[in-house]
């Protein structure tokens, strides 16, 4: 990150997301036909190996403006959420996710049009979920307020060049008017 938008916390991912990457491939392959034929190698060794790499790509960063997001192997997705454009931060957790201890983060922002999903982000497995999730909206409301303020002293300014804009032309006026 840049120096003018420093990291405020990088996000630690709980261990346990690498088991519930493996059940959830588990059971895609277990409702597809195809997939039937790849349970064995999926359960003996090649399912704990792609969690493992999926697990080493999660990264999730906190700065001081920006939300950074980035997961995958073959798709690789990384976002970067402008904080003043997320309107909602919630948390979801399936059955599977309540059974392991996990929940997922789910930011919500100012809609760019398309699908609902384009304006959302899913972080898995935050450890300290709560803290994360209320660091977040925490700075947003910073950067939010120094937004407002930054425009209401910029208006400001902007008005008082108006009123010296103003008194230079009253002067014009009545100096053309003397003679």
């Amino acid at each position: 990150m840049e120096n003018n938008n420093p990291i405020i916390r990088k996000a630690i991912f709980s261990n346990k997301v690498k088991t519930y990457i493996f059940i959830i491939v588990l059971f895609y392959l277990f409702i597809s036909v195809i997939g039937i034929l790849l349970i064995p190698f999926w359960v003996l060794g090649l399912g704990q190996w792609i969690s493992g790499l999926f697990f080493k790509t999660l990264k999730c960063e906190l700065s001081s403006k920006n939300l950074y997001f980035s997961k995958g192997i073959i798709l690789h997705i990384e976002k970067t959420i402008p904080l003043e454009n997320i309107q909602d931060v919630s948390f979801f957790g399936g059955p599977v996710l309540r059974a392991l201890g996990l929940t997922f983060i789910k930011v919500e922002t100012a809609g760019s049009g398309g699908s609902h999903h384009s304006n959302m982000m899913s972080i898995p497995g935050v450890e300290d979920a709560e803290e994360f999730k209320d660091l977040i909206l925490l700075q947003r409301e910073k950067v939010i307020k120094e937004k407002h303020n930054y425009s209401s002293s910029t208006i400001n300014s902007e008005t008082d060049i108006l009123i010296d804009i103003k008194k230079e032309l009253v002067e014009i006026k009545n100096i053309l008017e003397k003679k």
